[in-house]
């Protein structure tokens, strides 16, 4: 039986499976919730897991507001919650000032990473499994125009288009990226009928297999692409099954093995890279999909996939230096 708390006006506090016991983890989602299908819903997953798995209960946190994050947090660490897991790179700063008010709490921060001395970065290659993503893409395409949907404007997305790019170009040089971002402020990651208004922008333009890397915004991608005839791919979770035989594929980022390896063995301070070579980012391939995807399409995935891992293909990551070599 779920037990609510009220830490402060509009954030409810979940202390799941009974009572709150000393030294329970806790898990905050960043906006946009945590049925959102996609990084949320992945973070909520690898809690559970470790719920299941050991019996244990844990606090979580759903962020109604950006004005919310200090205190929600620091109210949070107060109640001895440990470790406290945030998805989303929003979280950086607030983290920065919260964390040496609470040194015997461990923090780990998904996405961002925050130099602390009880903090765990946690952040991911996303560059590299949307090469594979737009690998894929490439040998699907029909009209040699794909398209990307980003969600807000932010250089961490733009790991996701620049990679994409990369593949896509890697196996169709003349071939053609569409891009497009939903905003510039939070609320870009949970607006799925701007996510269709522009999948149908870039249906005009030729686009037959669309990528959307947006959050909630990109369930309207999907729907939207679904409807119109093409393909799809999505993001962070494996959202194959939402329209099964109609996305291509998805870029599964394992946010849910971040948070339970957390809640599991807790935080080790530092950054932790979760990279193709150690599965912390791939395309998802299973019944959903399975009949997309073709026997060349398999193997120039398996190639792509040895050759990043083995060094072979660097992936150029976008956060790096600004750019992208291919655009």
């Amino acid at each position: 039986m779920s037990l609510t708390k009220s830490l402060l006006a509009g954030v409810a506090l979940t202390a799941l499976a009974g009572g709150a016991a000393l030294a329970e983890p806790a898990l905050i989602f960043d906006l946009g919730g945590k049925f959102d299908k996609s990084f949320n819903e992945a973070a909520f997953m690898g809690a559970q897991r470790w719920a299941e798995e050991t019996g244990g209960t844990y606090k979580e946190l759903e962020m109604q507001s950006e004005a919310q994050r200090e205190q929600a947090l620091r109210r949070l660490a107060e109640t001895g919650a440990n470790p406290i897991v945030m998805t989303g790179f929003a979280f950086g700063d607030v983290l920065n000032q919260v964390a040496p008010d609470y040194p015997d709490t461990q923090f780990a921060i998904i996405d961002m990473v925050v130099e602390q001395p009880n903090v765990q970065s946690i952040v991911f290659t996303e560059e590299q499994g949307s090469y594979l993503a737009g690998i894929m893409a490439a040998q699907a395409s029909q009209s040699g125009t794909v398209g990307f949907i980003g969600g807000m404007d932010i250089p961490l997305i733009h790991k996701f288009e620049c990679g994409f790019a990369q593949g896509f170009k890697a196996a169709k040089p003349d071939g053609t990226v569409l891009i497009n971002y939903t905003g510039t402020t939070p609320a870009a990651w949970n607006d799925p009928v701007k996510g269709g208004e522009l999948a149908r922008a870039q249906i005009s333009q030729g686009a037959d297999v669309i990528y959307a890397a947006a959050g909630g915004t990109g369930i309207g991608v999907l729907q939207t692409a679904a409807d119109e005839g093409i393909l799809s791919i999505g993001v962070d979770s494996n959202q194959n099954h939402l329209h099964p035989g109609k996305v291509l594929t998805s870029m599964v980022k394992r946010v849910d093995n971040a948070v339970y390896d957390a809640f599991k063995n807790g935080v080790e301070p530092g950054v932790k890279v979760l990279d193709l070579q150690a599965e912390g980012v791939d395309v998802a391939i299973d019944e959903n999909n399975q009949q997309l995807v073709t026997p060349e399409m398999q193997a120039a995935v398996d190639d792509a996939r040895a050759k990043i891992a083995s060094g072979e293909i660097a992936v150029h990551d976008y956060m790096t230096d600004n750019t992208c070599p291919v655009q």
